[in-house]
């Protein structure tokens, strides 16, 4: 980076990373850190998984358990290497490029992970690595081709301050991660707290008060009508369903357009209309409804089964919306899916099976009542998703300034 321009603060120095505190260095991470990644072993002998060792892969970097465990003869026999809680684990390649954390376990990784383990303060390190992950991504990897290694990797140039203030630094930065892990673990409680309600109030096995009499079985097809609307109007508006986010514009969700050129071929959905789509994803074994509210008309591909409501005045449509999103109907989809099977990775639900499976629904009064209580849940949950995004949000605005040196901590 060209220095000669800029005005240089008193205190502060040009580097090869711009302009930076006088009694800070710029060092190769290879020059202060030791790197190793592991191996997987072989995926046909029983005798090496299933024992006591947990098997971090790359989405696990940053939790506190794994969902595979490997034996030590699966270990010893194979390049899996053991890592200690608090090593810098960093993922290589996948989806999880670029990302890293701090083991929060003892355990093995494989080829995807590389152990970093710095001869200073770990966390500050990984708190850079952390911070200046698109710049190493795009310095090395140009265009996002290719994977990391950990030859690259050991490249990374640090801006390093004395130990003194990187711990200044890191305990500040950790009083952040203390506030944004009690968010964390209070929307995850929060959501508990309205999944429970849900099985609750959407089964008739609580009733609000002031409601009694029988639920009725109601076949979907009864209050509900398919659309087959085409895309005539040559809306480019294309989304897809992602189960736990909803309508996604499409470029957003896969980086690029998977949609064909020529849309008129497509389903055209709007606001307050549903689509069911058959794909399985995580804790949507069945598949997942949703309904449309992000957008007033949106491109769908005809793979989804599409409708509307057309019984209104007998059938709340947050009550609807929310008995989809339960999980409830998955007992009726499981029988129609287990007759039919999966046909390219889709569940091989007719749309004629889905409309004739059943509901149990009560009166429309009853409906509005536990649609409100759960709406009303589902407000103060995301409250609470927007504080979480807000701090952090401000703890990256003080990683740019005190990882950078802009800002400077006291050291007493």
């Amino acid at each position: 980076m060209n220095n000669n321009n800029q005005h240089i603060p008193s205190g502060y120095k040009p580097s090869p990373l711009g302009i930076i505190p006088e009694d800070w260095e710029v060092k190769r991470l290879g020059d202060f850190s030791r790197f190793f990644s592991g191996g997987t072993p072989k995926s046909g002998n029983p005798l090496f998984y299933n024992g006591n060792i947990p098997f971090i892969r790359s989405g696990e970097i940053n939790k506190g358990k794994t969902e595979l465990f490997l034996s030590q003869e699966g270990v010893d026999n194979s390049s899996a290497k053991l890592v200690e809680e608090g090593d810098i684990l960093y993922a290589l390649y996948g989806a999880n490029s670029g990302q890293c954390s701090l083991s929060k376990i003892q355990g093995a990784i494989n080829q995807a992970i590389l152990c970093i383990r710095p001869k200073t303060n770990k966390y500050y390190v990984m708190s850079v690595l952390q911070l200046n992950k698109e710049h190493y991504y795009n310095s090395f990897l140009q265009g996002g081709q290719g994977n990391l290694s950990g030859e690259i990797v050991s490249n990374y140039r640090l801006a390093i301050p004395p130990i003194e203030e990187q711990e200044r630094i890191c305990n500040v930065l950790q009083l952040w991660d203390t506030a944004i892990a009690k968010q964390t673990a209070l929307i995850e409680k929060l959501t508990l707290c309205k999944r429970g309600l849900m099985q609750q109030l959407l089964t008739g096995k609580k009733r609000l008060k002031g409601f009694e009499g029988e639920w009725k079985n109601i076949m979907i097809g009864s209050i509900a009508e398919r659309i087959t609307r085409k895309n005539e109007e040559d809306n480019k508006n294309v989304v897809t369903i992602s189960a736990q986010r909803g309508f996604v514009v499409q470029t957003d969700f896969f980086n690029k357009s998977v949609a064909s050129e020529i849309l008129d071929g497509y389903f055209l959905v709007h606001k307050d209309e549903f689509c069911y789509n058959k794909s399985y994803s995580n804790g949507y074994p069945m598949g997942a409804i949703k309904r449309l509210k992000s957008f007033d008309k949106a491109v769908v591909t005809t793979l989804y089964i599409c409708f509307r409501l057309k019984e209104k005045l007998r059938t709340n449509i947050d009550f609807f919306e929310q008995y989809c999103e339960s999980g409830l109907l998955n007992k009726e989809l499981v029988k129609v899916a287990n007759e039919g099977g999966r046909a390219h990775g889709l569940l091989n639900v007719t749309p004629a099976d889905f409309f004739n499976m059943h509901m149990r629904f009560p009166l429309i009064e009853e409906q509005t009542a536990i649609a409100s209580v759960l709406v009303n849940a589902d407000k103060e949950i995301e409250i609470h998703k927007q504080k979480l995004a807000a701090m952090q949000e401000q703890k990256k605005g003080l990683m740019q300034v005190l990882l950078t040196g802009k800002r400077r901590i006291k050291i007493n």
